[in-house]
């Protein structure tokens, strides 16, 4: 690595609220509310991530990746399932032919405190059982120690052992502090080889926000302008409501274009949204709310 990372843009916190609260005010017409709903569905990432986890559970989730709702056989499945590398498996069988991709966390997940060759094992283990995408945590600790140089390292390391994989490098935008050090840690997760860059694990408070996903986004565009190559924004964590997830599109939309407004470079992650994005259609489409108990518990 041989670019100086402390030279990457400063951000103006004010500006960046200023184009929030704009984008939060915005309201959509009913045709635009609707087809936006069914994106962000076909967006999610729907996740379990807990030390409880069963294949029991993972099974399910695959199944309501698949069917989201029994009335509505017409809507889209998720854009993935994502899953502890040991459930990789289970995970890969339960949506084999739907299109539902597997996601797996590694590298020392949620903390990322490990040794390299602990964090490639566990890359490994999830690519070896059939993981379409990895999402890896950055060192924070040796983020904020200013050690760019290894941060950049790790990150291109783990990127060359997902081979065929897409990566996803997890900032956790919520120990790092400023908008400074969210746009730095943005760059060098980029220029090392992402494939997406995500906020959050979900484990950290906060996690996903507006402001944070407009600094990335920013970061996202730079690197499109002075390369041509495209890649992709994940938002995770605290996004559980539809009305919130149109503002991240509406966000997406203005910073980046059209052309991001897929699965391919879009993901929410999320284990409540699917829920309220679909009550949401419903409503769009009967005029009236279907009681919670009509859909499955996250």
């Amino acid at each position: 690595m041989s670019k100086d990372y402390t030279l990457s843009p400063r951000i103006d916190q004010v500006g960046v609220n200023d184009r929030i609260e704009r984008i939060t005010k915005r309201s959509l017409k009913k045709e635009t509310k609707m087809k936006g709903l069914l994106m962000a569905l076909n967006m999610i990432d729907l996740t379990t991530l807990e030390g409880a986890d069963t294949e029991n559970k993972v099974k399910q989730m695959c199944y309501k990746a698949q069917n989201l709702h029994s009335d509505y056989p017409d809507l889209p499945t998720t854009a993935a399932v994502c899953v502890y590398p040991n459930f990789v498996k289970t995970a890969a069988k339960a949506v084999e032919g739907s299109g539902v991709k597997v996601a797996s966390v590694a590298t020392a997940f949620p903390s990322g405190q490990s040794s390299l060759e602990i964090k490639l094992l566990d890359t490994k283990i999830a690519v070896d059982n059939g993981a379409d995408e990895v999402d890896m945590v950055i060192s924070r600790g040796r983020f904020h120690s200013g050690d760019y140089n290894f941060v950049f390292d790790e990150i291109a390391t783990i990127k060359e052992a997902c081979g065929n994989a897409r990566l996803k490098v997890i900032l956790e935008t919520g120990e790092l502090g400023t908008l400074d050090k969210i746009r730095r840690a943005s760059d060098i997760a980029i220029d090392a080889g992402a494939d997406f860059i995500k906020t959050s694990t979900g484990k950290i408070q906060p996690a996903a926000t507006l402001p944070f996903t407009s600094v990335m986004l920013e970061a996202i565009k730079d690197h499109y302008y002075a390369t041509g190559k495209m890649v992709g924004m994940k938002p995770a964590g605290g996004i559980s409501n539809a009305k919130l997830a149109l503002q991240y599109l509406l966000l997406v939309k203005e910073t980046l274009g059209d052309k991001w407004l897929t699965n391919e470079w879009f993901r929410f992650g999320a284990s409540s949204l699917a829920n309220d994005v679909v009550m949401q259609i419903a409503k769009q489409r009967t005029g009236e709310y279907q009681s919670k108990d009509y859909f499955s518990i996250d």
